[in-house]
């Protein structure tokens, strides 16, 4: 009969790999959605730049 590992090694193992799982389908719809806060900003922090002399 094989050696089992302990099944807190188990659970600990099924954690790591449904939180990496997770952490990447986050990640990808994070960056399908573009960012409406940061182009606004943008556009208005350009508008401070304008010299007139």
């Amino acid at each position: 009969m094989p050696q089992m590992a302990p099944l807190w090694w188990e659970i600990l193992f099924i954690i790591f790999i449904a939180s990496f799982l997770f952490m990447n389908t986050i990640i990808y719809f994070n960056k399908a959605l573009p960012p409406q806060k940061s182009l606004t900003d943008k556009k208005a922090s350009t508008d401070e730049f304008k010299w007139k002399w």
